[in-house]
């Protein structure tokens, strides 16, 4: 039977955005600057630097440019995989029962299986073009270290990855397909940093966490000539790369003439989610449309719907600039549930200011409800979910259940960042009924917060 709306629609390569969108350069009241963690000055950009490619500091401190052309090589890249498909996901509003439309964003069809190619490109790309010799990452579960490895390998960069320790056991074969790309891949914490050794030597049988990983990242980067550090979330960079997923959804949804009610998204750091929203965000900036935008996260890592929005660090080491987000404390280790991707104490500082700024809702959901949805989700529509995606799945799902129950048509969209190949052992736990669900006291997370640095 045919339907005027496709079950896909792939914009073609020339449709394809050109530019990204730099969300800050809409925003009124914009985020609170970095500072400086000895003298609490603001940061400026040549304070970054030593860490990260020029351009790329340039971009994170960039508030006025709206759209930032993307550079060819990258385009060409990008055509290996993008246009990514918006889908209408039909059999899952039958087997729902709901007068809802449901719409997702898929960001999949690339080895590393998420989107986090799309800035690990752009990444490799600028430190390629100024002359570095090598670069450092942190990975949670896998993805970002996946999709950085491939760019790398296509730029001819040495890679290092600092894995956080429980995903990498949880995962053994990312560790084979980083490898394969010619990284290095090291469980952290470790002890082949100063940052790493402290850490164990407080806590020796932690489990790791991104806050970890991202100490021993840029410790690596900062001690090593010609290396510079790069991350796959979190940061206004990264934010502006993964614009495409929203420039793209947007575009394809005007040719079918739909705009959402509701746009939904994980939330870890705040790659996926601020991709996802930015062209949307923006229409709500300017008074265009006002659509509700819900972040859902894990009920594990409760960073938005529990978390303090104050200065802290990005990492556990305490060597980064303070950045003023919703966080759980740069100490907080997270349990080791199965949502690696979203195991981070903070929040990108632009979500955080949006959410504290009422612009935006958010939620916390426990894992089990998160794999229910997944495995039923996969029944419908026979693509199995990263585990960071089905939460935006099960946020979609409850909203299309509040439609039902209401009796009104509501339009839909959430990101489907990626695949759950790497994550068996995941579901087997889930289905065997041995998956539980953890979720901090209060009493757990005071202490993350009294550790928090203290800001004139």
């Amino acid at each position: 039977m045919s339907k005027k709306i496709p079950h896909r629609l792939y914009l073609t390569e020339e449709q394809m955005p050109k530019q990204w969108y730099n969300l800050r350069a809409d925003m009124k009241d914009q985020p609170d600057p970095m500072l400086n963690p000895s003298t609490h000055l603001p940061v400026k950009v040549e304070d970054l630097y030593p860490v990260f490619c020029e351009e790329l500091a340039k971009q994170e401190m960039d508030e006025v440019t709206r759209y930032v052309d993307i550079p060819e090589e990258v385009q060409e890249f990008y055509h290996l995989y993008r246009p990514s498909p918006l889908v209408r996901a039909y059999n899952l509003e039958k087997a729902l029962d709901t007068p809802a439309k449901i719409y997702y964003k898929y960001e999949g069809n690339n080895t590393s299986g998420s989107h986090k190619l799309n800035s690990a490109v752009a990444q490799a790309y600028y430190a390629k073009k100024q002359g570095l010799t090598s670069l450092t990452t942190e990975t949670g579960a896998g993805q970002w270290g996946t999709a950085l490895a491939e760019a790398c390998a296509y730029f001819k960069l040495p890679l290092t990855v600092y894995m956080v320790k429980c995903s990498y056991e949880q995962k053994p074969f990312r560790k084979s397909v980083i490898q394969t790309f010619g990284a290095d891949i090291i469980p952290s914490p470790s002890t082949t940093t100063n940052a790493g050794r402290k850490i164990l030597e407080y806590n020796p049988n932690t489990g790791g966490s991104l806050g970890c990983a991202i100490s021993e990242a840029i410790e690596k980067s900062v001690t090593t000539e010609g290396c510079r550090y790069v991350l796959g979330s979190v940061l206004n960079q990264v934010l502006l790369h993964q614009s495409i997923i929203g420039l793209e959804a947007k575009q394809a949804m005007e040719i079918l003439d739909e705009y959402p009610d509701v746009i939904i998204g994980c939330a870890g750091g705040g790659s996926n989610l601020g991709g996802l929203i930015a062209p949307f965000m923006q229409d709500k900036l300017l008074g265009i449309a006002n659509p509700r935008i819900v972040a859902v996260e894990p009920a594990s890592c409760p960073t938005f719907t529990r978390g303090r929005y104050a200065y802290d660090f990005c990492d556990t080491g305490k060597v980064t600039p303070l950045a003023r987000m919703y966080t759980l404390g740069s100490d907080f280790m997270p349990s080791p549930d199965h949502a690696g991707g979203l195991r981070y104490h903070g929040m990108s500082p632009i979500l955080s200011k949006l959410y504290h700024d009422g612009l935006m809702e958010a939620i916390a959901i426990e894992q089990t409800k998160v794999f229910e949805a997944a495995v039923f989700f996969a029944k419908n529509e026979t693509i199995l979910p990263a585990p960071e995606s089905a939460h935006a799945i099960r946020g979609a799902i409850d909203e299309a259940i509040k439609c039902r129950e209401a009796g009104e048509s509501k339009t839909i969209l959430f990101g489907l960042t990626g695949t759950g190949y790497f994550d068996m052992t995941a579901y087997s736990a889930y289905l065997d009924g041995t998956m539980k669900d953890t979720v901090p006291s209060d009493e757990d997370l005071l202490e993350g917060f009294k550790r928090l640095p203290v800001v004139d």
